[in-house]
């Protein structure tokens, strides 16, 4: 057997090189890295040595590398991914954050944390964490709750099955979510005669599971029975490429498609079986669709509590089928499981179904989209401050083919009631909903798709908590439009709060124990990180703002001030959300709302 001697971080960049996709691409595209102690002398020499073959890009936080990292995978419907560095210590608890995001939204990213030495000669070494009752225990095993697959590398002979074990997890399908590999820090220096065999190219092909003939027969065999059945679209029908099978699915056989916030943009908008959002930040069309079905097929969703709203969305006696290609979440709610790839099982139950077709009635689709255009319109000029929908409504009218993009606050439930995208046009990380994902997750998307315009929405309180990552889209000269809702504060829990009976406290500036409420230039800050920078004067200058930032080979920001009193218009057609309310209270306010809980609650479906 023909050997060559290499370092265990040279092995691991040589190895990740050439694990290729069945397009001939690099599964693992390259490295994100901040170096320190714990990384810069194995893992940082082994980057550099092996150069463009497995390239390295510098970010200013590994939280935020992360999130670039997950958010391109995301945008590549996880057939390509990245991998991220870090030294130990905090470098590396970082990233846990991150590790969780993406655990939740099954996206894959690999994690390679720096460790402590395998050979404790050095113990305990700068930023060690010690367990004072477990030796083997060190801070990255904050990473074991969330990640898919987590690996300790004390030997450097151990890659030889980390490594596939790894890949196996982020190209399968079922389990597809981050991986931590724990690099000892002494382990990624020392020497090894590796088998040349080890490094030759290897492909690795993401499997479509069949479904179970009698589960198939089943399901078919409930929706020929159902009078009103809906279908609840998740972010498993993009995963799996099933957006065409879907539309076909939906239009052949009568039945109208609510989306998830992963699932939005499957469909696009223009779809006559797209009748929107599902769930506590649902449109009138599809929540009223999901109350009346006897059934309801959930195709390619966790069915998370915003969909099902709380689980008082679907009426008690609908029947729920679920058709998922995890067991875990195809079982969830009771729901009969079709365990299958998307793609494949929408093809199998349309033969299984034939000319079948449910009666169908597309009236209260037109009507939303008729709501949805005046809640977006312009407003009338004067000195009110605009809403979160006229905001939506002017990026619209500007950019109609762009994908917009967001993560938290009230812009994602505003977004997924209004934004009315083309086909792919929609990426919200809601599974984690993470503040602080959006400047890095748009440069992960414009990295994924370079010929797509990205409009990354963001309110004030999300920029605070990560912008960082702006800089490094401006030094690779990575282009997107970030629209900057500056309402002064977290407007969306200060409503939240006074739903649940609370009193304005602490969210917003004017209500925060402060003898002086900040005053922040976000233009200015934008611009001294390099980015063009703008304070938009009103909606119909974010409309020629936003144009105008179309063609600038780096990133363009623009602020607006927006009010924050005003949700994004749900109406009646928002559904209840289970937050939890004080059940002892001094104000009737407080008591109203608690037993306005109570009511709620009671209606919710509790079979698991």
């Amino acid at each position: 057997m023909n050997t060559i001697r290499l370092t265990a971080s040279q092995a691991m960049m040589r190895w990740l090189s050439v694990q290729m996709t069945e397009d001939g691409e690099r599964f693992i595209e390259g490295c994100w890295a901040i170096f320190g102690h714990g990384n810069v002398a194995g893992i940082g020499e082994a980057l550099q040595g092996i150069g463009d073959a497995f390239p390295t890009w510098r970010g200013q936080n590994e939280q935020t590398m992360a999130h670039a990292a997950i958010a391109y995978a995301k945008a590549k419907k996880r057939r390509r991914a990245h991998a991220v560095t870090s030294s130990i210590g905090p470098g590396a608890t970082n990233m846990v954050t991150a590790a969780a995001l993406a655990h939740v939204n099954r996206l894959p990213v690999l994690l390679i944390a720096g460790d402590v030495f395998a050979s404790r000669r050095p113990d305990p070494v700068l930023q060690q964490v010690e367990d004072f009752d477990d030796g083997t225990v060190s801070a990255n095993d904050c990473f074991r709750p969330v990640v898919r697959y987590f690996d300790r590398l004390q030997r450097p002979e151990q890659l030889l099955t980390a490594l596939p074990r790894a890949l196996r997890v982020m190209t399968d399908p079922a389990n597809c979510g981050p991986v931590c590999l724990a690099f000892c820090q002494d382990t990624q220096a020392e020497g090894y005669d590796w088998p040349e065999a080890f490094f030759e190219p290897r492909v690795w092909r993401i499997r479509r599971p069949e479904p179970d003939r009698q589960e198939l027969s089943e399901v078919a065999g409930l929706i020929r029975a159902a009078k009103r059945p809906a279908i609840v679209a998740g972010g498993g029908v993009i995963y799996s490429g099933a957006e065409a099978a879907l539309s076909d699915f939906a239009a052949r056989h009568g039945i109208p498609v609510a989306e998830t916030q992963a699932g939005k943009s499957a469909l696009a908008q223009a779809d006559p079986m797209n009748f929107g959002a599902a769930g506590v930040d649902g449109s009138a069309a599809a929540n009223a669709v999901l109350r009346d079905a006897d059934l309801v097929v959930g195709v390619g969703t966790r069915l998370q509590d915003f969909t099902t709203g709380s689980r008082t969305m679907f009426a008690p006696d609908a029947k729920l089928v679920s058709i998922n290609v995890h067991g875990y979440d195809a079982a969830k709610h009771g729901a009969v499981p079709l365990v299958a790839d998307a793609h494949v099982a929408l093809e199998r139950l349309t033969a299984a179904l034939g000319d079948h077709r449910a009666a169908f009635d597309g009236s209260a689709r037109a009507d939303w989209l008729a709501a949805v255009d005046a809640h977006c319109a312009a407003p009338v000029p004067g000195n009110d401050l605009p809403n979160d929908a006229q905001v939506i409504g002017a990026v619209q009218r500007g950019a109609p083919d762009a994908i917009a993009m967001c993560a938290a606050g009230t812009m994602p439930g505003a977004l997924k009631l209004l934004w009315q995208p083309a086909q792919g046009g929609y990426h919200m990380e809601y599974g984690y909903s993470c503040m602080g994902y959006e400047i890095a997750g748009a440069m992960g998307i414009k990295l994924a798709c370079p010929d797509r315009e990205v409009i990354c929405f963001v309110g004030d309180g999300s920029y605070m908590m990560a912008n960082s990552e702006l800089a490094t889209a401006v030094m690779r000269r990575v282009p997107f439009t970030v629209v900057l809702t500056d309402n002064r504060g977290y407007g969306c829990i200060n409503r939240l709060q006074q739903v649940c009976g609370g009193v304005p406290f602490n969210n917003l500036y004017e209500d925060c124990n402060v003898a002086d409420q900040p005053r922040i230039d976000y233009v200015a800050h934008a611009a001294s990180m390099g980015a063009h920078a703008v304070k938009a004067n009103g909606i119909a200058d974010l409309e020629a703002q936003i144009a105008a930032a179309r063609g600038r080979p780096i990133p363009t920001v623009i602020v607006i001030d927006t009010t924050a009193k005003d949700g994004p218009g749900f109406g009646d057609a928002g559904h209840w959300w289970d937050v939890a309310v004080p059940e002892v209270g001094a104000t009737k306010t407080l008591r109203d709302a608690y037993q306005t809980y109570l009511d709620n609650a009671a209606r919710a479906r509790l079979v698991n």
